[in-house]
């Protein structure tokens, strides 16, 4: 049976195989053929994507089109190696060393983290359109087949019958659109008094019975596991575990949600050093194309063209009601108030 947790193991049996990854070691990835930094021939160049953790499906497939259109632009071939994990936890490695040609994170926030560690050049959020976003997403919550617990909007999330799947926003970027969306309810819910709407926040975590590290770990303990009654998860994630299991499973769109806006970048210190910006460049460009927007739309993402996501609106509710990144003031706003050590996540969780 196709099934996304026996696809990502598949992929990290092929991980065992891709040397330029070795060092990345708690990694899910997946490889081509790696050589030396340029390929190991003037015609045929290696890329290394580090991506977040949802996006494994998406990847695999835009990938072997990118392969297609790299041969057919240039005549030569190209190999492009994965990795994946919660995308806090991606930002650091490349941080602090993990070679990526280019990044495909969760949030804008974790390209600045690599961007402040000096590896990628200021301005590289307009290097592509849309504020380098080729595709967006939202958060819904995935229940158990006939919704015994009838969840349908964030105020039963905080009932003493329900139990809560959703990862940690210290090293989840899907965790923290989580949050957000959470707060954007209870904002609204409460007009912004913030007493409240802590309270509500903290209410909501003492429902969560697992925080694991990324967006795939926690929908493992949800849909393998069966923990939890509800899963706070990416639009994405639930349209696969319900694809897989139709049986079992059923998407609820909350009242209000978020924009969920990927962010891709060039790393710029390591296409310059393996000489493959070019490429790299290629890679980011073509996800704005018909076609990978279509194959971003198959894996159940928003595709950002818009003529193309109407093609999906049988399958997205276009209609949901979505705040933004900015109603936080941005996301340098958001991480100092919310994620960063002593924030009001840290002041929440520690009670």
């Amino acid at each position: 049976m196709k099934n996304i947790f026996k696809k990502t193991a598949a992929i990290a049996l092929t991980a065992v195989l891709a040397v330029s990854l070795s060092a990345c070691g708690n990694k899910d990835s997946e490889s081509g053929t790696s050589a030396d930094d340029n390929g190991g021939s003037s015609s045929s160049i290696s890329l290394t994507n580090v991506s977040y953790d949802p996006t494994r499906e998406l990847y695999s497939a835009y990938n072997e089109i990118f392969k297609a259109h790299w041969k057919e632009l240039t005549g030569n071939d190209i190999e492009i190696t994965q990795s994946h994990g919660g995308s806090g936890k991606q930002a650091l490695e490349v941080a602090n060393g993990l070679e990526a040609d280019v990044v495909t994170l969760a949030l804008e926030y974790d390209v600045k983290a690599v961007q402040d560690a000096g590896l990628i050049e200021d301005g590289w959020v307009n290097e592509f359109d849309l504020d380098s976003s080729p595709y967006t997403s939202t958060i819904v919550f995935l229940v158990r087949k006939g919704n015994p617990k009838n969840i349908l909007d964030w105020d039963d999330l905080v009932r003493d019958d329900v139990g809560i799947i959703t990862p940690n926003p210290k090293t989840s970027g899907g965790a923290r659109w989580n949050y957000l969306a959470a707060w954007a309810w209870a904002d609204k819910q409460y007009g912004g008094d913030e007493a409240q709407i802590k309270d509500y926040i903290k209410k909501l975590f003492q429902n969560v019975l697992v925080l694991d590290s990324g967006a795939r770990g926690a929908t493992t303990s949800f849909v393998e596991n069966g923990q939890g009654d509800v899963l706070l998860a990416w639009e994405n994630e639930a349209f696969l575990s319900k694809q897989d299991y139709p049986d079992d499973y059923e998407i609820v769109t909350p009242s209000i949600s978020i924009l969920a806006q990927p962010s891709v970048a060039i790393v710029d210190t390591v296409v310059d050093k393996r000489g493959t910006r070019e490429a790299a460049t290629e890679y980011l460009s073509y996800l704005y194309s018909e076609e990978a927007q279509r194959i971003a739309g198959d894996n159940y993402y928003r595709p950002s063209n818009p003529d193309i996501l109407k093609e999906y609106e049988n399958v997205f509710d276009l209609n949901i009601n979505l705040v933004t990144i900015a109603d936080f003031g941005g996301w340098d706003s958001a991480q100092a108030t919310h994620f960063a050590d002593g924030g009001v996540f840290d002041e929440i969780y520690e009670q």
